[in-house]
């Protein structure tokens, strides 16, 4: 709860228990009235709170500009369909396809969300007041036992940029590790699906998520976080909190402007030579893509360091075809909220019963020639 909440809550009740009644332009409002109105700004505040970054006005209103700079260069050339094809269209079919924003599975994505979003307090404080700072204090521990005493450098711009990259780059594959993982173990596959069950890209598919994914993807931030701090907090003998703070904040925006179009439908390509050191947007499109040759792909949340380093990069072709979701063989099993929300569920008594998880139901390159009507349910 946000603290304008909680000031809203404080002096509500200050104003119930001094008078029980509240003058607003000169009409008495009685108790429950009062409380009713109170309650409601709290709820307002806290939904304000959660909404996703890439839905957040300035967010918005970015993606739109360069979404219409790419209509226009391309010359309405650009953005995909629900069959995951590029074709061309009018503007406002452009930014919002009807097929896609109506689409069964947009509306899923809402819902994964919504009880993601519920069940976060459960666990999302626990995780960051015990695994940052035991990770932190061992990784200082450590470097103690190894080096010896803090050398207590002097804190200046150049170690601050250094401090910057190491902590993008660990955070870069703590995610890359995950993600890799997610990809490649059943038991942990079947809870990343439901983020690939996707059959359309939107800004609110990044927050498509199974509720238990949620505590791994944290888990992961909260332990690169403190690698990259415990060793910079050792060097200079404390005193980089506010360091911390910047760069967690950057890198928040940073992957926060590059995931709104990683899951948005209108193509982002970077350069092929940007595109070998960081992630361009469209090369999540191909990620999500249930073709073979485009399966485990693009694993990194940032830079390209770790795929091209592990052979998992992939830089698509302008406008390749990228048919998202898991793929019709069984696609139809996680097309529901309820059917994404139970899915690693049946998944494992699968596999506990001798059955196998697998990776994607995909079809070969093949399936480049499955007609589009076969790909898209609404």
């Amino acid at each position: 709860m946000t603290d304008v909440a909680t000031e809203n809550i404080v002096l509500a009740q200050a104003a119930v228990d001094s008078a029980g009644a509240v003058e607003s332009g000169g009409e008495i409002l009685g108790p429950l009235t009062d409380i009713t109105q109170q309650v409601a700004v709290v709820v307002w505040d806290t939904a304000a709170a959660n909404i996703p970054r890439d839905l957040k006005w300035p967010t918005l209103l970015l993606t739109i500009f360069i979404g219409i700079l790419i209509y226009l260069i391309r010359r309405g050339h650009g953005a995909k369909g629900a069959d995951g094809r590029e074709r061309k269209t009018g503007l406002a079919e452009f930014l919002l396809p009807k097929d896609i924003y109506t689409h069964i599975s947009a509306r899923v994505d809402i819902w994964l969300w919504v009880l993601e979003r519920v069940l976060r307090p459960l666990w999302a404080v626990s995780l960051f007041a015990t695994v940052g700072p035991f990770t932190e204090q061992y990784v200082i521990g450590s470097m103690q036992w190894l080096f010896g005493a803090t050398p207590a450098l002097q804190i200046n711009y150049a170690w601050m940029l250094l401090y910057s990259l190491v902590t993008l780059l660990c955070y870069d594959f703590m995610f890359y590790a995950i993600h890799y993982t997610m990809h490649k173990v059943p038991a942990l596959w079947a809870i990343h699906k439901v983020h690939h069950s996707a059959e359309v890209l939107t800004p609110l598919t990044r927050s498509r998520e199974h509720f238990l994914a949620g505590p791994i993807w944290a888990t992961g931030a909260a332990f690169s976080y403190s690698v990259a701090g415990g060793i910079f907090a050792w060097l200079f003998d404390g005193g980089i909190t506010a360091a911390t703070i910047f760069n967690i904040s950057f890198f928040s925006l940073l992957f926060g402007f590059n995931g709104s179009f990683r899951h948005y439908h209108v193509q982002f390509h970077y350069p092929v030579w940007l595109s070998k050191w960081l992630q361009s947007p469209v090369m999540h499109h191909t990620h999500h893509s249930y073709l073979e040759k485009h399966w485990d792909t693009n694993l990194a949340a940032i830079t390209s360091i770790w795929d091209r380093m592990f052979g998992t990069i992939y830089i698509p072709e302008k406008d390749e075809f990228t048919p998202w979701g898991i793929g019709p063989k069984t696609q139809a099993e996680y097309r529901t909220f309820w059917q994404n929300t139970t899915g690693p569920f049946r998944d494992w008594y699968k596999m506990v019963q001798g059955g196998k998880s697998p990776q994607a139901g995909a079809v070969p390159v093949a399936g480049d020639l499955v007609p589009p009507t076969e790909l898209v349910k609404n």
